[in-house]
């Protein structure tokens, strides 16, 4: 061990082992990995072991598949044999809702390019599983490539790679405390001090002390987890082939091979919360007691789906700790505020995610961007608010228990809410709002009358006339919607306009303009879609997506430079936005200025009756519309005076679900959806927006693009010809059996009258007229290209 390295990995698991191997095979070989015990200590060395295709996340999913690819190139690499066992797997489903689930869930993964997997009858499901029981089956999923690992052969894999590669690997040797220093951190061990310009936290069990070494407090918990190992099964015996891995998401289990016997696991709804701040230090290749109390009712279930189990005994009871994030995905990446230190934490399928992860995060480290978008995982998706004990400990215990459950998209969760509430949400709840979340606060989704309760489902849902009510008052008359749920950054300061000119890839708006503006990283690709308005003086706003409020922050932190201030508005501005034909004859009522002088995209501070408040004319929906932005304490007043100075013109309250099919009608993109850190202004047509005269934040690489052969897929508008369901996002577009493209968001049109999508085809299919196929809950439906914004195509309304 040397008194300094580039880089220190903390943590001698899958994951910890497979970050070293990526950092010293893509060049920085002067990284050490410093491990407590020996590697595998932890959660590692009882890990099932498992490998699958399947993620609800597209882009975690490519990750896991590159992951399997890599397992026989790290054997290969090390002369480490990782027991790899390619046997296939199976998915199963037991109910209407479910194989519904199933069957559209394949065709996301056509999407990604997942093409070897199929769907299967329950007879062909026995066939593939001859030891299992058919009942109730209805269907499935079969993945070529799945199957399992032997654990500790993979983490001595990397770990031996990585050595070739020239990499330190330094055991029993626990890490005691870090210091940031001026130029990166102190780690001190108990074999010595080291210096280093990264820390990286893999810590697995332990990822929570170590956070706390740097000031750091991470959303994660660890969680007991069941599996046991049977004895010699004759049935499994007398095959001459291995058992497919195989889930049972109605009986809550999966299943492998283990030699001549099974290996059944268990993700039980009455979870188990283990060593919450983090496991003791001596801890390593202990376990728990099994509790058989607490899994009873899933263990008869896989007794139930594997008959043979009931005729053998249990040679081993596996009851061990994997550490889970509030949404069960990998905390990964750079910490907001602490440069230099990153995370790779709360991997619990760290042997199918470890590949991906140590790529990502090596590649972030070295280049400064990962190649794949990997806002899933990224540890800025999760602000304060998460380092609640309460908060941790539901929201990775709802993870947990519902592992195989069905989530639907229209289905709200409970753990950890409500948290942040506007003010005026009881009275918004009074009046019947339905209420999503997004990041930590309550966002309204609809108003409903009272008892309404809305069925989750993968098609249209019973909310559906009441959102169409809704659309009708936006477009007709005047909505009234609670825009607290949008991000706003306050920037001043003597280089404010020369620093949001540097990392805005738009013009800047004039005094009382804004403007929409996409910002870039230095490898070209979208960072934000975001509106910067200028009140004048020098002060700004930018305005954008509520639930990146830590994500951009870093971005504009890690751009920083002297003369700049940006702060975070969320805690302190909230607000209205006032929409449709009749918006203005409401908000003059009100208004002690000429509101009437303020034009389309134009800005200004305005006296709204008794409210000091910054009015913005614009809106997201197409028509003309005023966002109002007011202090927190001036919410519930603002609400009230709006209400009643439109109760003439019949102002209604909605949601963002009438937000969501008025701004398809208008082929207005979102964040999430239509951009995505993985997207290009030339894919999505934010280079529209770009003013290519000045120096900007990922120039270079736009500038590439603009002049080369340009992106191989555009954005288009799509009409679906569809009864009851509509896109929702990753479907499969086909053209004469072969894939083109795929959905990137869909909604109902209310006032258009027509199911819509927008997508991302290759541009030899991008014309309007182009007929198409796209696969809406697991259905071909028949859809064409239709030219943008098949409402209002002029923004003759918005612009009043």
């Amino acid at each position: 061990m040397k008194s300094h390295y580039r880089a220190v990995v903390i943590g001698g698991g899958v994951v910890g082992a497979s970050v070293l191997y990526h950092l010293a095979k893509m060049g920085w070989s002067d990284v050490c990995l410093i491990e407590r015990k020996i590697l595998t200590a932890g959660s590692s060395w009882h890990a099932a072991g498992g490998f699958h295709a399947l993620n609800a996340d597209p882009n975690i999913a490519a990750l896991q598949a590159y992951t399997i690819d890599l397992l026989e190139e790290i054997e290969k690499e090390s002369g480490q044999p990782v027991g790899m066992h390619m046997t296939g797997g199976l998915t199963l489903a037991g109910t209407p809702e479910r194989w519904e689930w199933l069957q559209s869930a394949y065709r996301v993964f056509q999407t990604i390019g997942i093409d070897d997997c199929r769907l299967v009858t329950p007879e062909e499901a026995v066939a593939l599983n001859p030891v299992m029981s058919g009942d109730g089956i209805l269907g499935g999923l079969w993945a070529d490539r799945e199957g399992y690992i032997d654990t500790t052969g993979t983490v001595h894999a990397y770990a031996g790679a990585a050595k070739k590669y020239g990499a330190t690997v330094v055991e029993n040797n626990r890490v005691i405390e870090l210091n940031q220093t001026a130029d990166g951190w102190q780690v001190v061990t108990e074999k010595g001090t080291i210096t280093c310009e990264h820390v990286v936290n893999a810590g697995g069990l332990w990822a929570k002390q170590v956070g706390r070494m740097a000031g750091v407090e991470l959303p994660l918990s660890p969680l007991n987890h069941h599996y046991l190992i049977t004895d010699t099964i004759p049935e499994v015996a007398a095959l001459d082939r291995e058992l497919p891995m195989t889930v049972d998401l109605e009986g809550f289990t999966y299943m492998r091979q283990d030699q001549k016997g099974m290996l059944v696991g268990i993700y039980e709804i009455d979870y188990d919360h283990w060593m919450e701040d983090g496991a003791p230090w001596e801890y390593g290749f202990e376990l728990q007691q099994e509790d058989l109390g607490r899994i009873e009712n899933e263990l008869m279930l896989g007794f139930e789906r594997y008959p043979c189990l009931n005729d053998v005994g249990i040679k081993t009871w596996v009851n061990g700790a994997f550490t889970f994030s509030p949404d069960g995905n990998p905390l990964v990446g750079p910490v907001p505020g602490k440069r230099g230190y990153w995370t790779a934490c709360a991997v619990m399928a760290g042997f199918l995610q470890g590949g991906g992860v140590g790529k990502s995060l090596a590649e972030w480290m070295i280049h400064g961007e990962p190649e794949a978008d990997v806002y899933g995982m990224d540890v800025a998706r999760y602000g304060d608010f998460a380092q609640n004990k309460r908060y941790i400990r539901e929201t990775t215990g709802q993870f947990y228990s519902r592992r195989f459950v069905m989530t639907y998209p229209n289905e709200q969760l409970p753990a950890g809410r409500p948290l942040k509430m506007a003010p005026a949400h009881d009275a918004m709840t009074a009046a019947g709002c339905q209420w999503g979340c997004s990041w930590d606060l309550e966002v309204p989704l609809y108003f409903a009358p009272q008892g309404f309760e809305e069925t989750p489902t993968l098609k249209r849902s019973n909310a559906h006339d009441i959102v169409a009510e809704e659309c009708k008052a936006i477009r007709d008359g005047v909505g009234l919607l609670d825009i607290t749920g949008f991000s706003r950054f306050e920037v001043t300061g003597d280089n404010a306009e020369s620093w949001l000119n540097r990392i805005m890839a738009s013009r800047l708006p004039a005094p009382g303009r804004a403007r929409l503006a996409p910002m870039l990283g230095e490898n070209g690709k979208l960072k934000g879609d975001l509106t910067v308005l200028n009140w004048g003086e020098g002060r700004y706003w930018i305005m954008g997506s509520y639930y990146l409020r830590a994500w951009h922050m870093r971005w504009f932190n890690d751009h920083m430079e002297d003369g700049v201030s940006v702060r975070d508005l969320g805690e302190e501005i909230c607000g209205f936005a006032v929409i449709g034909p009749k918006s203005q004859a409401v908000v003059e009522k009100l208004a002690e200025q000429d509101i009437g002088t303020l034009k389309f995209m134009g800005c200004g501070q305005f006296d709204i009756s008794l409210v000091q408040a910054h009015v913005a004319r614009m809106s997201v929906t197409g028509e003309k519309g005023y966002e109002i932005n007011c202090r927190y304490g001036d919410h519930i007043a603002l609400r009230r005076m709006l209400l009643d100075a439109g109760e003439r013109e019949g102002i209604r309250e909605v949601g963002f679900n009438a937000m969501l099919s008025t701004r398809i009608e208008k082929s207005f993109g979102i964040w999430s959806a239509e951009f995505t850190q993985g997207y290009t202004p030339g894919m999505t047509g934010m280079d529209r927006w770009i003013d290519w005269d000045k120096e900007f934040v990922g120039k270079q690489a736009a500038v590439a693009e603009r002049d080369g052969n340009g992106p191989a897929q555009v954005q288009v508008t799509l009409e679906v010809d569809t009864p009851d369901a509509d896109a929702s996002g990753y479907e499969p577009i086909w053209s004469d059996g072969a894939r083109v493209g795929f959905v990137t968001s869909g909604a109902y049109g209310h006032h258009t009258g027509k199911s819509l999508a927008m997508a991302l085809v290759d541009h030899d299919k991008s014309a309007e007229g182009t007929e198409l196929g796209v696969h809406i809950v697991g259905v071909e439906r028949t859809a064409r290209v239709i030219a943008a914004s098949p409402y209002d195509p002029t923004g003759k309304a918005m612009r009043g």
